[in-house]
């Protein structure tokens, strides 16, 4: 209804699953790499928790998009299953040939059989098979155990089966209890997804707006954002909710902007049956809205760059998780890192083909047409950047800086001072604080943004790439950055899983970089290569 009044492709917070809308925070970073590190990890299970909304269900369908291809996967949607029906679900779920008599003992000892001989058979093809279990709060105690007898299945090299379970926070609750402390201690992974930050929430608004083809002014004006995310709580399922009918209010009310009156009205129909969050307080009025504006400007221009606020409230299992890896020892097999991050990054600049010159080395790299790009992320976002990179590692109670210069499936290398030595990943992880910088190679005379309108050597350079990969012809040289160009910017952007802004930041250049053949060192290259 109102889509064409706001001249939209499409709803743009539909709560139906849409690929293109998909927006991953650095919380569902973190959830997604979670669930890749436990595909390698030699069995058992992996926990991911969230509450109704978070969007649990959106990070597992990102996973199971990306399971190489030597894995087998299962999914189980819907868990309310007895131990018979759960086992035969996984048969078919697996192409196992269902065997008879699968009522009593001998029915779950035959299905059971013929799990074992088909985990088998894959692991000698060298095949992994993990097994997802979505909405597993629902699974009754005796199902619970029947799979972690499950994991029992083994070589003498490693467990057969991972186990996935995606579910709401009393999952957590459940597991806890005293007779499933078996398969407590059998969680090799855990992660509680939380909702979004206030910065985040912008930044999925406008993701959203974006990618259903919002042009102009904001709809949703920079000072609504604090009050979104106060009526929603960050959760991205409210989010959707409160924007819906916060846009039809708008049309209804013939008014081009989201305002605080109807941002209001729109939260006492959609919340009708919760105190009203938007009246219990006085309005951020000032101070919050222009805070918000500088967030959601910044949000909006640099989607692709991962938040570099301050960290979420701690929780308690990341406290402790904390505490523990800062009591712990340095990382076994790894070269003592470097004190400070300046050296980091002139080593990880010489494998970029020359030393950087003197002065501070981000400064220094823009005479060699390289940018640093700074992050916070997981394991998973270095593998999608595939570049070397200086990260940061805790050491004892102190951290220290080495170059990341290989990854594979189970081994990193790091250097540091000169040295080089391969580390076992599952080792990596706890001593890694998440914060990287790297390099890119940039266009020459690039500019952080492109206006309409605007030519140059940038725009030749981005038109040429899109048009390529596109397969179309180059066009001319000295064209402007036009209407055409900016689609075919979002185009490529939804397309590598990339905030569809219509903005080239680094992330999209890098992209460009790697599917165009730009030179540049590779991360997993290397570690295959032994480079």
């Amino acid at each position: 209804m109102y889509t064409n009044y706001f001249k939209l492709k499409q709803a743009p917070f539909s709560i139906a699953p849409d690929p293109r809308y998909l927006f991953m925070s650095e919380r569902h970073r973190e959830a997604l790499a979670h669930l890749l590190y436990g595909i390698n990890s030699g069995g058992g299970f992996v926990l991911l928790t969230g509450d109704i909304g978070a969007g649990k269900t959106t990070v597992c369908r990102c996973f199971i998009e990306q399971v190489p291809e030597n894995c087998r996967l299962a999914y189980i949607f819907n868990p309310k299953l007895s131990v018979g029906e759960l086992l035969q679900t996984v048969c078919e779920e697996f192409g196992i040939a269902a065997p008879g008599g699968a009522g009593g003992k001998d029915g779950i000892k035959g299905y059971v059989d013929a799990i074992n001989a088909c985990l088998l058979e894959s692991h000698a093809q060298g095949r992994n098979n993990v097994l997802v279990i979505d909405e597993a709060q629902n699974l009754a105690p005796d199902v619970l155990e029947q799979l972690r007898l499950l994991t029992n299945l083994e070589t003498s090299e490693r467990k057969l089966l991972q186990i996935i379970l995606i579910g709401q926070p009393e999952l957590r609750t459940m597991l806890a209890r005293p007779e499933l402390e078996q398969l407590a201690q059998r969680v090799i992974a855990r992660y509680h997804l939380g909702p979004l930050s206030q910065l985040e929430t912008g930044a999925y608004i406008a993701h959203r707006m974006a990618v259903a083809g919002a042009q102009g002014a904001p709809v949703f004006p920079a000072a609504i954002v604090p009050l979104v995310h106060r009526a929603t709580g960050g959760v991205p399922r409210r989010i959707n909710l409160l924007c819906d009918r916060a846009l039809l209010g708008a049309y209804v009310e013939n008014s081009g902007t989201v305002t605080r009156t109807i941002l209001r009205k729109a939260a006492e129909e959609v919340f009708a049956n919760e105190a009203a969050p938007l009246r219990t307080a006085r309005w951020p009025l000032v101070g919050a809205g222009l805070l918000a504006g500088a967030a959601l400007s910044a949000a909006a221009a640099w989607q692709v760059l991962p938040p570099l606020a301050g960290p979420a409230p701690a929780r308690a299992d990341a406290v402790a998780k904390g505490a523990a890896a800062a009591a712990a020892p340095a990382l076994a097999g790894a070269p003592r890192g470097h004190a400070d991050e300046a050296s980091a990054l002139r080593a990880l600049g010489a494998l970029w083909g020359a030393p950087l010159p003197p002065g501070e080395p981000c400064q220094a790299a823009l005479r060699l047409d390289l940018r640093c790009h700074a992050g916070r992320g997981g394991i998973y976002e270095l593998r999608q950047l595939d570049r070397p990179a200086v990260i940061v590692l805790r050491d004892g109670p102190a951290t220290s800086h080495a170059v990341l210069v290989g990854m594979d499936e189970r081994n990193v290398t790091l250097l540091a001072k000169g040295k080089r030595e391969r580390v076992d990943l599952a080792a990596l992880v706890p001593r890694f604080t998440g914060e990287y910088t790297t390099f890119w190679k940039v266009p020459r005379a690039f500019r952080d943004r492109l206006a309409p309108g605007d030519q140059g050597v940038d725009v030749d350079w981005l038109a040429a790439r899109l048009a390529r990969l596109g397969g179309a012809a180059a066009p001319a040289p000295q064209q402007p950055f036009d209407a055409r160009t900016e689609d075919l910017l979002r185009s490529f952007q939804a397309r590598q899983n990339l905030k569809a802004d219509g903005v080239a930041g680094p992330r999209t250049y890098m992209r460009l970089n790697q599917l165009t053949g730009v030179a540049e060192p590779r991360l997993l290259a290397a570690a295959r290569t032994g480079y």
